[in-house]
């Protein structure tokens, strides 16, 4: 198992390399809706920075990683990591200084020692990505399954707040693709008294509706972003947007 070593430095040049770089050279807009520091249900009252949070999303895409990391240093106060394959890691081992740690889904011995390694982050009130689908399927493939994985943290970390987050990609009225991020209500439950199989199961069926509305909504009003989202990355001109300029500035 592979263990994060964040390093600051790094981090404030890598994140402007991705956000001008890699994000604006691939996507017209990345949008945000909802707030990665939500309120919690019930109280109404805001997360504490210290609060231990799961967020659990979607993967449909090489560039999920990379979103979310661009996501959470945009908006939330939190220390974020994300668990990752353990093949893709050692491939790019500079994410660990961001944040990124390993599991490795063959070998039972790393995925208890992974476990064990995010419940230590998360009682040291860290906030931990995953994605509990265990590997990367289309946005559209149904139902959505998880490994017990999560339910497994959540009954080691009851205090743990579960926040369901969704992420949709496509290409619309231009020829780069557009990405909208929708974060949903949190779940808190006294996670001790549910079987990890029973977490895994409810926390899949959240998912799963949130990303049929979330898309939903996208086709219903013709758009790549939800109306009121945050801008990531501002709007990027595509290349139809740039002839027409172009021929404009050729007409004057």
């Amino acid at each position: 198992m592979i263990r994060a070593v964040k390093s600051k430095p790094f981090n404030r040049i890598f994140s402007l390399y991705n956000h001008y770089y890699l994000l604006r050279r691939r996507f017209r807009s990345f949008t945000l809706s909802g707030s990665l520091d939500p309120l919690l249900p019930n109280t109404g009252s805001p997360m504490e920075p210290d609060q231990p949070v799961i967020y659990f999303m979607n993967h449909s895409s090489w560039w999920d990683g990379l979103l979310l990391y661009h996501a959470s240093q945009q908006t939330s106060r939190g220390d974020h990591y994300v668990m990752m394959e353990e093949e893709q890691l050692r491939q790019y081992a500079f994410f660990r200084k961001l944040g990124a740690y390993s599991i490795s889904k063959e070998n039972a011995s790393s995925i208890r020692t992974s476990l064990q390694y995010t419940t230590e982050l998360l009682h040291s009130g860290k906030r931990v990505w995953i994605f509990p689908q265990g590997e990367i399927l289309h946005q559209d493939a149904r139902p959505i399954e998880f490994r017990p994985g999560i339910g497994l943290l959540l009954r080691r970390s009851p205090r743990a707040v579960a926040v369901p987050v969704t992420l949709c990609h496509g290409m619309v009225q231009h020829d780069l693709p557009e990405v909208s991020m929708q974060v949903g209500t949190p779940v808190v439950e006294d996670w001790k008294t549910w079987k990890s199989e029973e977490i895994a199961t409810r926390l899949s069926r959240v998912l799963e509706q949130q990303l049929n509305d979330h898309k939903s909504e996208l086709v219903r009003i013709g758009q790549g972003s939800l109306p009121g989202a945050f801008p990531l990355i501002r709007h990027v001109r595509s290349t139809s947007e740039k002839y027409d300029a172009a021929r404009k500035r050729v007409n004057r």
